[in-house]
């Protein structure tokens, strides 16, 4: 297990899919699933034994020149909660990852799924992406005085409209809700093509995920000296 004095990088992502990226990896990793306060309460309790926190997975552009697929390395946190990332970690993540983005992440645990409240948030917050879990991932942070990072790929671009069966997608635990995904396309069938694109567009950023984790190495990153 990667550590400074015994304790453990956290990494915390949406899903058991993003987790399951970082199985390689010698980090201990938390899928928030849609259930935000049990999240809360274990990144607490279990943040009192880390040495960093890392907030991983997919994100949503809401820059208009973000590709899919694109890293994003988080310089600093704007919505529910506003934090700058470790200096240190950022720097490091740069030198790995040179064909990611920098700049700033929002996170308020809203899935903006409208071009328009893309482009509202891009234009408030400056930010260039956005992502569910940040915000309790910095607000746990700088609780415990532990060095925050962000670390995303981009899986839906900021001219797309998700559909509505994405936003049921994701269980609380993590795993994959297919049970109100099929309710949620039978209430509404015309969602389906999209739906598709949707997935295969997931599909392509989870393969540059994985190719990031690994030119990030095995602490994501962080400095561990």
């Amino acid at each position: 297990m990667g550590n400074v004095n015994g304790k453990p990088v956290i990494v915390v992502t949406g899903t058991l899919r993003e987790a399951a990226v970082l199985d390689q990896h010698q980090v201990e990793v938390i899928a928030g699933g849609n259930d935000p306060e049990r999240l809360r309460e274990e990144l607490m309790e279990r943040a009192k034994n880390a040495c960093a926190l890392l907030s991983y997975g997919m994100c949503g552009a809401v820059d208009h020149t973000l590709k899919l697929g694109t890293m994003v390395i988080g310089k600093r946190l704007t919505g529910a909660f506003h934090a700058k990332c470790d200096e240190r970690w950022v720097a490091a993540l740069q030198a790995l990852l040179p064909q990611a983005r920098v700049g700033t992440v929002h996170a308020d645990g809203h899935l903006l799924t409208d071009s328009h409240d893309k482009a509202e948030r891009a234009w408030a917050s400056a930010a260039i992406a956005a992502d569910m879990e940040s915000h309790i991932v910095a607000e746990v942070a700088a609780h415990m005085n532990l060095p925050f990072g962000i670390l995303r790929c981009i899986s839906d671009i900021a001219e797309v409209e998700l559909p509505p069966a994405v936003n049921v997608m994701m269980g609380p635990n993590g795993e994959l809700a297919l049970g109100a995904v099929m309710k949620s396309i039978r209430q509404q069938p015309g969602q389906l093509g999209s739906l598709t694109k949707t997935i295969m567009g997931f599909a392509k950023a989870y393969r540059s995920l994985i190719k990031g984790s690994k030119q990030a190495g095995p602490y994501l990153g962080f400095d561990l000296r």
